[in-house]
Order: C-alpha cells, then sequence, then structure tokens
C-alpha cells in the first residue's frame, strides 16, 4: 500500500498559509494547524493508525511555534515522518504583506511593543532563510489573488500521480516586475518587438499564429530554443534525481504580451513532447 503524503506548509505571515491549507484540506488532505514540528511525526503516527497510511496529510507550522520551530527543517530533512515530505514556502513582498496583515488587523507573531510591523518581517525572514532555500516548492503570493494561489495549489497537488516533475513556463512583463519564485528565467527582450508591427501590435503570441511565427522567425529564436530547452530537459533529469518535482521557467520581454508568450509556448510544447509534465502559464497577458 503507497503511503500518502506530508505537505509541510510554512512561509512568512500574511502569505498564504491559511488559504493554502485549506485547499489541500478540500483535495482530501488531513490538516493540521499551527502545529509544533517536533509533533509532526506522532501525527502522522495518529493518522496512520486512524485512517491508514494512504491517508495525505497536511501540517502547517511557522514562527507560531516560538523556540520549536527551529526543528522543523531537521525533521524534514531526516525524513522523519517515514513517508514522502514536501515543505512548501509560501513568500510575499513586504509592502503586500504589510497590507494584508493591516487589513487582517492582527499583530505581527514576532512584533514587539509599538515597533513597526516591517521591523517584525525583518526578523521573520532571517529565521526562515535557511527553510526557504530548503523547500521543495516556493510560491511568491504577491500578484496572486486566493483563488491563484489555490488553483497553484491545486496544481502541485490534486492530481493522483505525485512523483513526476511538474514545469510551469511562466511568461512575464519585466515592466511588471520579474518573478522571484522561478527557479530560471530568461530574457526574450533580444528578439524584435511585434509591438512595432501594426498589423502584429493588438495580437498576442499566444491567440494569434501571426504573432507567434514572426517571433519564431526572427534571427537567433531557433538558436535560443534549440539550445535552452535540451538545458532544461537535462535539468529535470537531476531534479527528479534530487526529489524535487517542481520547476518554475520564467520568460520575460518588455510587457509579456508578444514574445515572451511565444516562446513560453513553444518551451512547454517542446518539453511535453520530451515527454514532461508541462505547461505554459502567461502571468501579465491581458494587463496592458
Amino acid at each position: 500500500m503507497q503511503k500518502g503524503e506530508v505537505v509541510v506548509i510554512t512561509g512568512m505571515t500574511g502569505a498564504g498559509r491559511s488559504t493554502a491549507a485549506k485547499e489541500l484540506e478540500d483535495l482530501g488532505y488531513y490538516v493540521v494547524d499551527n502545529l509544533p514540528p517536533s509533533l509532526l511525526p506522532q501525527v502522522v503516527e495518529r493518522v496512520d493508525a486512524a485512517r491508514g497510511p494512504e491517508q495525505p496529510v497536511a501540517v502547517v507550522t511557522d514562527v507560531r511555534s516560538g523556540s520549536f520551530f527551529a526543528e522543523l527543517e531537521e525533521i524534514v530533512a531526516k525524513k522523519a515522518t517515514g513517508r514522502r515530505t514536501t515543505l512548501v514556502f509560501l513568500d510575499a513582498a513586504d509592502d503586500t504583506l504589510v497590507r494584508r496583515q493591516e487589513a487582517a488587523r492582527r499583530p505581527h507573531p514576532m512584533q514587539r511593543g509599538n515597533e513597526r510591523l516591517l521591523d517584525a518581517l525583518e526578523r521573520e525572514r532571517v529565521v526562515l532563510a535557511s527553510l526557504r532555500g530548503a523547500a521543495d516548492l516556493v510560491i511568491d503570493t504577491t500578484q496572486l489573488n486566493v483563488h491563484q494561489l489555490t488553483a497553484r495549489i491545486a496544481e502541485a497537488f490534486g492530481t493522483p500521480e505525485r512523483t513526476t516533475l511538474k514545469v510551469s513556463v511562466v511568461s512575464f512583463g519585466f515592466k511588471y516586475g520579474i518573478p522571484v519564485d522561478a527557479d530560471f528565467m530568461a530574457d526574450m527582450r533580444f528578439l524584435p518587438n511585434p509591438h512595432w508591427v501594426p498589423e502584429l501590435k493588438d495580437g498576442n503570441g499566444r491567440d494569434n499564429p501571426d504573432v507567434a511565427a514572426y517571433v519564431y522567425s526572427r534571427p537567433g529564436a531557433e538558436e535560443f530554443l534549440s539550445g535552452y530547452v535540451p538545458v532544461l530537459i537535462g535539468v529535470t533529469k537531476g531534479y527528479l534525481h534530487e526529489g524535487k518535482r517542481f520547476m518554475r521557467v520564467a520568460i520575460g520581454c518588455t510587457g509579456g504580451k508578444h514574445r515572451s508568450v511565444a516562446m513560453a509556448e513553444e518551451i512547454s510544447r517542446r518539453l511535453r513532447d520530451a515527454g514532461l509534465d508541462a505547461k505554459a502559464i502567461h502571468r501579465d497577458l491581458g494587463r496592458e
């Protein structure tokens, strides 16, 4: 009998931990919030006894656990639960966290007296720095609403088969900021911009075949694809060997409408042709 997965959700206060936990609960996970990390193996044992080892488990643990929190990285690294364990780290820009925390009207768990919320966030980042680096999946929620974060969690954990590598190829516009949760990033601004071609300006690289054809036919486009895609394929093999199951590739251009969209579509197609579970996501399409 295959054992269910254990998902450990951690990250910055206000980054969406509760939303992620609620979605995992909807996906059938047994969810425990604000768990001291030292109790994680015991929780899994109890779930095994009560519901069977195939029951997936999700726990939310964070700086609210105080000194117990320091044990989390060691417990995950030692595979102390006896199951496949995935560490998910939720993050967001400081200004976004401040806005969310103020809207929630709750003090930050690391805030002291009358000090600024930003001071508490700075201390929290220091405490969490090593966990962010060790995470299997980092999700930056700065530009995600509740529904988009829910979709990201469902994308990662909502399928029965959880042992394959999932590759997200994300197009974006540099003028809207770079995706800070990307594992790889490539800049398509070396290609001529269809924005300056009158008959192509209003189209985009996903829905307009003429825009895509224009991008692919520019000097350097095929050379980039032929060189970059094999690199990604090689990296995915290493990721799987190391037990990593998520890879996020960011492809950027000026506005995230023409070049990056077309190239993200083509990269994801070539990765699928190589047998990988890849999909194109267009972060900024429609923002202009």
